[in-house]
């Protein structure tokens, strides 16, 4: 096979950052090509210069043999070149057919007015063609995360794109969709295409890919065929050391009830119920998991939790107390533990060094404050040893937060909520942007919780994390409990049959 693609010597700085330092990639006609490596390596910078938008530093890119100026996307779709970001660019009240001719709409009486017959004629002769099934006059609001992937993929067909770079594809599918979309991309490419997928999930790699390209702090390390490589070979690439992927956690009973919640209705920012007559419990000495596909009410079910949000009615205990709708001040103090979906916004104040966000939550206190005035000399010195232990790559504690990147801002919030010890931690997307060498740490931390008869509270999008961490796992599905099983007997195929909205197939063999 020949190269459509060749990016030769390509460097990209940004102030103070060398994001990609002389990367060589090359595409080969009808491949699934990964492009793989830890958070910050430089994989999405690559993509977008070849995507243009951005422009490389130094370096030059060749599409089919031609040398080409990447100037803007609009140059990117002339040569056909597509790309699917990590966060969707659709507009939710529009249609799927919409969606995808918007910017390019067929046009009839001169261009007075859309030809919307011809444009629904093109959408499913694209999603018929190419095994992408969708009804083009659905509004893209009412449709799953999986079929608004679907519009994307066809939004780049229908301009005429031959190679496609999809970013974290899987990031919030069930696992039936990723199935459904490893098909999608084998489809494609056997159809003449050639895809680029960007992902940090070696399982995926190995399945999906015929060759793999692992960057690490944005230099290629290695380019293997996928056939005569493994997991662990990979994890070691991209890390630059061995990597344990499995947790070690032993059987243990848990113990008494540590967090308790009882029929919890929570409204969202638009006064829509978001979580609905949800119970549960977390015991010590248990990660209980709760798994579902991101917006089905995990956010506000935290945020109730931790007194972020307001309940509506149902009642939430801490080891045997009533914490319901109290101030998330006297709830930390009362011992529980919060790491952030989103660490912008509820984790980290950007501004400030990362030695005072090492003490958010417990900075009023010894030996942090004293009558009233901040030690910062014990802050400073509390900073220090916290970056040391957790690995916080940073040239010092005295450095705002915000010129970290996302996956050591992590890691800060991280350290921060494990020095508190709680007797409850809720660990929301605890991995979220860390490489796999971050992940095998933080997971080994959440494990010593659970150990130490602490009681975690999981929640996570990687089913891979639910399926390894969990003692139970609840799934969530439109903001309801749908079931709780136990996470020796679960099976991917049932959790994500259930995070789909359908009953265990246990109950169903019952009824």
């Amino acid at each position: 096979m020949s190269n459509i693609v060749e990016m030769k010597n390509i460097t990209k700085i940004f102030p103070g950052v060398i994001a990609n330092d002389n990367v060589n990639f090359n595409l080969k006609e009808g491949e699934i090509h990964v492009l793989l490596g830890e958070n910050g390596a430089g994989k999405t910078t690559l993509m977008n210069i070849l995507y243009g938008l951005y422009q490389q530093s130094s370096g030059e890119i060749f599409i089919r043999g031609k040398k080409v100026n990447m100037k803007n996307p609009n140059t990117a779709i002339e040569h056909r070149i597509g790309m699917v970001h990590q966060h969707f660019m659709l507009v939710p009240p529009f249609t799927v057919t919409e969606n995808i001719v918007l910017g390019n709409e067929p046009n009839k009486f001169g261009k007075l007015r859309m030809d919307m017959d011809l444009a629904k004629k093109r959408v499913l002769e694209l999603s018929e063609n190419f095994g992408l099934k969708i009804d083009p006059d659905i509004k893209v609001r009412d449709i799953s995360v999986g079929l608004q992937q679907r519009v994307e993929i066809i939004k780049a067909l229908y301009r005429g794109a031959d190679i496609l770079i999809l970013d974290e594809p899987t990031a919030v599918l069930t696992p039936q969709e990723i199935d459904e979309l490893e098909e999608i991309i084998k489809k494609l490419t056997s159809e003449g295409k050639s895809v680029i997928l960007i992902t940090h999930k070696l399982k995926e790699v190995m399945s999906m890919s015929d060759r793999v390209t692992v960057i690490r702090k944005g230099k290629v390390i290695e380019t293997l065929d996928t056939a005569g490589t493994d997991i662990d070979s990979l994890a070691e690439l991209m890390v630059g050391r061995k990597v344990r992927l499995e947790v070690d956690k032993k059987e243990k009973q848990s113990g008494k009830t540590i967090l308790k919640v009882e029929n919890l209705k929570v409204l969202d920012s638009r006064k829509i119920e978001a979580v609905k007559d949800v119970s549960f419990e977390v015991n010590a000495g248990e990660v209980l998991a709760i798994a579902g596909v991101d917006g089905n009410g995990q956010s506000q079910l935290v945020e109730a939790i931790t007194g972020l949000a307001k309940i509506e009615s149902g009642r939430v205990e801490l080891d045997g107390e009533n914490i319901t709708n109290r101030p998330t001040r006297e709830i930390i103090n009362m011992g529980i533990g919060h790491i952030p979906e989103d660490r912008h916004r509820r984790g980290l104040i950007l501004e400030h060094s990362l030695a005072e966000n090492m003490i958010l939550g417990y900075h009023h206190s010894e030996p942090f404050s004293k009558r009233n005035m901040m030690d910062y000399n014990a802050v400073a010195k509390h900073g220090k040893t916290l970056i040391k232990e957790f690995d916080i790559r940073t040239p010092g504690e005295q450095i705002q937060a915000k010129s970290l990147s996302g996956g050591n801002q992590q890691k800060v919030i991280i350290a921060r909520e494990f020095y508190k010890n709680p007797k409850l931690l809720i660990a929301a997307q605890p991995t979220r942007g860390l490489d796999v060498g971050a992940i095998e740490f933080v997971h080994k931390r959440l494990i010593d919780q659970r150990n130490n008869d602490k009681a975690v509270l999981l929640v996570s999008l990687e089913l891979d994390e639910v399926m390894s961490l969990a003692d139970r796992i609840a799934v969530i599905y439109d903001g309801r409990i749908v079931g709780i099983v136990d996470a020796k007997d679960a099976t991917e195929r049932e959790l994500g049959i259930m995070m789909a909205g359908g009953k265990p197939e246990r109950e169903m063999k019952d009824e």
